[in-house]
């Protein structure tokens, strides 16, 4: 097996015909993307308010692992066209892919807000929330890059932070108008705000490369990146971790309305998660671009997992409210980190030429393991009585861990190969 090349990604030989690196306009299309995960990555913080709703409601005759089926493909959604958007995006600018997308973000909302049965409200928030909000969220990061290269983690933890923003919002802004309004009304209300702010980003994301003919000859993907073994590593460490990283936002409320707890406080658990996470999507990232990317991204990896471990699996058993807040507070700072570093690590696993395929093939693969994974615990769950979550906590923590584990090996190829520790 092959290693990855030490070729970092670097620009490209006309760059000092581009517009200035960040500058004035930089800085605004980081507003601008900001604004994109906030209205989408934080709508889908949110998820947990969704699963104890229709657990309860509108489909209390569904198993929470059938529910999570419309998150899920929510989560997987997020990556899978990332490759066909990131080429369109290469190729003509961000207009082609953010436009639509924001359209079919605010039509799904618009949808989800009249449907009654599983199948509609799965087409609707699932689907096509889905996918607008995966093309929103690829046209918000890909333009950051091209923006911010020295800054490239600090530029890119700044844009996340919008989805930690959203992820607390949303779920005080849901619960507060469900229980005056109603949920169909406070759905209407969301989309409404996503509309507003989405019409604001998509002034403000600007492409710097110019524009250029489509190559029909370039790869999408190629599993045979999977031969070289740091990238393999790297790859399947992902995959596990992101396994296992959406079970808070999916089952917390819902665990904690099971232990007793006030709707109102049950909800609040997400935005306090979500609240944590603003720092972390920004400090580790701020980090890594002087203690290396993969350093960060490992550590920040083995902190998801033990959270989940230490703190949350005795709430299981004894629940208390210090007790799920401290962990809502540590989990939400190392979530923050990894969901913050992911893609940066990616784009610094070779050169140039085989960018694009190495995103494609990471993102096919991690889309994977993010539809998978939540119907999976949900399934444990089920089988668990619906009440014990125990099962569904160690699965997800394990994970992570395993996960970290392979992200380590590969952090250690990646030094030997650089001659550092700083990767």
């Amino acid at each position: 097996m092959s290693s990855t090349s030490s070729k970092e990604v670097s620009p490209g030989p006309g760059e000092s015909q581009l517009p200035p690196e960040e500058g004035r306009q930089g800085w605004l299309c980081l507003v601008g993307s900001f604004l994109c995960l906030f209205s989408s990555f934080g709508f889908l913080n949110a998820i947990g308010i969704f699963q104890a709703t229709y657990e309860e409601t509108l489909l209390r005759d569904y198993s929470p692992s059938s529910i999570s089926w419309i998150f899920a493909i929510q989560v997987a959604l997020m990556w899978a066209p990332g490759p066909l958007y990131g080429r369109v995006i290469d190729t003509y600018g961000p207009a082609p892919v953010l436009y639509p997308g924001c359209l079919l973000a605010v039509l799904g909302l618009c949808m989800t807000s009249i449907a009654h049965e599983y199948y509609q409200i799965f087409l609707a928030q699932g689907l096509c929330f889905g996918l607008g909000a995966g093309a929103i969220f690829t046209s918000a990061m890909v333009c950051v890059g091209q923006w911010f290269v020295r800054r490239r983690g600090l530029a890119a933890g700044i844009a996340t932070s919008g989805s930690s923003l959203g992820g607390v919002v949303f779920p005080i802004f849901l619960h507060k108008v469900m229980s005056q309004v109603g949920f169909f009304t406070a759905v209407r209300y969301a989309a409404l705000l996503v509309g507003i702010l989405l019409a604001i980003a998509c002034l403000l994301v600007r492409r710097r490369l110019p524009v250029k003919k489509w190559d029909g000859d370039a790869k999408w993907m190629d599993m045979r990146l999977l031969k070289e073994t740091s990238f393999a590593s790297y790859t399947f460490g992902c995959f596990c971790v992101m396994w296992g990283l959406w079970a808070p936002f999916d089952y917390l409320t819902s665990m904690a309305m099971e232990k007793g707890f006030s709707t109102g406080l049950a909800s609040y658990l997400i935005s306090i998660l979500n609240a944590a996470s603003i720092p972390g999507r920004i400090l580790p990232p701020h980090l890594s671009d002087k203690l290396g990317h993969f350093n960060m991204l490992t550590t920040c990896s083995i902190g998801t997992g033990a959270s989940m471990l230490v703190l949350w699996l005795p709430f299981n058993f004894h629940p208390s409210h210090a007790g799920i807040i401290i962990f809502a507070i540590a989990y939400g700072f190392f979530s923050g980190g990894v969901v913050s570093l992911v893609m940066p690590c990616a784009a610094k696993m070779g050169d140039l030429a085989t960018l694009g395929q190495r995103f494609g093939t990471f993102q096919l693969i991690i889309s994977v393991s993010s539809l998978t994974g939540m119907p999976l615990m949900g399934a444990i769950l089920r089988h668990q009585g619906d009440t014990n979550f125990s099962g569904l906590q160690i699965f997800a923590g394990v994970a992570c861990l395993v996960g970290a584990g392979f992200l380590a090996l590969s952090t250690r190829m990646q030094g030997v190969l650089k001659g550092t520790t700083r990767v």
